[in-house]
């Protein structure tokens, strides 16, 4: 990790604070913090960050992710311009970061950096993730000038043969080659943005090269690495690609041979406080797990404010739901929480 990097990454963070934020932190953590102690949900405060999804399109083919499946049960599409720019008017102020990403491979919306400019010029920290097979250097230069704070480069393999096990449809040079040239635009600019951040997706046929994405990362000069817990759909049988190597599983082996998230499920979940998801066509489901946006609390593409939803009863009744029994919800079962570990 570059320690330079790092300080102009929290300075960028500095940029877009502002006092009306900090209060709204103050709102959503104290109320959170009164709800989970009570058992009953009090929320106050607008969002601190939010996903935005540019689209469910994918040009890869990874085993675990519903857009390499093509397996969802929702419409595939792209986020409109229009459809984002209603989103903002009301959390610019209160707002502090928005992720650009939720399924799919967000470089394929050709509306992305323009969103992402747009987010930026009004004060709000912005990032994505990224496959990166779409980095030509005029791309890059247009990523670096969009006013992107962050971007999250996958990238799971040192080697090809390795990468493409998880990564199928692939090619690892491809994102290597995109990888310098961000870092080669951002260089020529004289831009401290993006922060890039190597995500390694620990599987087990990749856990034998977590030091080699961090040499890799050094020579580039990648600001970070960062080592994830990958979901599996089916784990209570066990998973092939489950790692080896305890320290990068989500899941744990039973005695009686089963497997079990290793994550202690709470009745509570700092997520339905803090932030929530925005699907491209404008639905807002209370977080990433909901890949199939099948717990919908509104559809803002539909005229509703984003206020009317985010304060609904339905959506305080799913917030009420969480505190009082959250393993009886679908998408909480599978959790990572408190599982992701970092370089």
């Amino acid at each position: 990790m570059n320690s330079l990097s790092v300080l102009k990454d929290w300075l960028s963070w500095g940029k877009t604070s502002g006092v009306l934020k900090l209060i709204n932190a103050l709102q959503l953590r104290t109320s959170y913090t009164v709800s989970a102690f009570f058992k009953k949900s009090y929320h106050a405060g607008m969002p601190l960050s939010i996903s935005i999804e540019p689209t469910t399109s994918c040009n890869l083919r990874c085993p675990e992710c519903p857009s390499g499946l093509r397996s969802f049960s929702r419409p595939t599409g792209m986020l409109t311009p229009e459809t984002f720019a209603g989103i903002i008017p009301g959390l610019k102020s209160r707002l502090w970061a928005i992720n650009f990403y939720f399924q799919g491979e967000p470089f394929l919306n050709r509306d992305l950096l323009s969103m992402v400019r747009l987010a930026a010029d009004e004060g709000i920290y912005t990032s994505t993730s990224t496959n990166a097979h779409y980095f030509k250097p005029e791309q890059a230069r247009k990523t670096v000038l969009s006013g992107l704070h962050r971007l999250i480069i996958s990238i799971d393999g040192t080697s090809q043969d390795t990468y493409e096990q998880y990564r199928i449809g692939g090619k690892l040079s491809t994102v290597l080659e995109g990888t310098k040239e961000i870092l080669k635009a951002r260089k020529e600019l004289k831009s401290r943005t993006p922060y890039v951040i190597f995500q390694f997706l620990v599987v087990k046929p990749n856990e034998h090269q977590t030091e080699d994405v961090l040499q890799l990362a050094n020579e580039l000069e990648v600001d970070e690495v960062r080592f994830k817990t990958a979901q599996m759909y089916d784990y209570e049988n066990g998973n092939d690609l489950i790692p080896e190597n305890d320290k990068y599983s989500r899941y744990r082996r039973m005695p009686s041979g089963k497997w079990k998230l290793k994550n202690k499920l709470e009745n509570k979940c700092w997520r339905m406080w803090q932030g929530c998801v925005v699907t491209w066509d404008g639905k807002v489901v209370p977080c990433c797990f909901d890949k199939d946006a099948s717990h919908s609390l509104g559809n803002l593409a539909e005229g509703k404010a984003f206020q009317e939803v985010w304060k609904s009863p339905a959506y305080e009744q799913f917030r009420n739901s969480i505190l009082q029994d959250r393993s009886q919800i679908d998408i909480c079962r599978n959790c990572s929480e408190g599982t992701k570990i970092f370089a």
